[in-house]
């Protein structure tokens, strides 16, 4: 049960689902959303106030202006996808704190939130404290 238990703790650690980051958004200035795909996948829609950063393109050089004392929550898609995945990955190897969202930008919108972009669906008000 002990190893259960780990299991558990470690994966609440290093994920979170879309309500654990509306939730965030709403109550911290401690969060921000990468999205991870790339640009014309973020141009036609992505989380409100998330930074695009493709997950092929993160290097020392372009992430060097990011605060590190924030957590980046990374996110694609959704489950066919890991460049969530992938970017967490990276960013966990440069140095940056780093969750994963499950379900990525799907469940994001399955969930009922906003996205913006060309193709913005309306959803639940964000209002971001960052």
């Amino acid at each position: 049960m002990k190893q259960q238990i780990e299991f558990y703790e470690n994966k609440l650690t290093y994920e979170m689902d879309p309500s654990d980051l509306y939730d965030a958004f709403e109550n911290s200035t401690e969060f921000i959303a990468i999205d991870t795909r790339q640009v014309f996948g973020f141009k036609k829609e992505h989380i409100p106030t998330a930074i695009n950063l493709p997950h092929r393109e993160m290097t020392k050089e372009n992430t060097k202006d990011l605060d590190k004392t924030k957590t980046y929550v990374c996110y694609c898609d959704g489950i066919g996808c890991n460049g969530s995945t992938k970017g967490a990955l990276k960013m966990t190897k440069l140095g940056f704190k780093v969750k994963e969202l499950i379900g990525g930008i799907e469940w994001w919108k399955l969930d009922g939130y906003a996205t913006e972009g060309t193709n913005a669906t309306k959803g639940a008000i964000f209002k971001c404290t960052c």
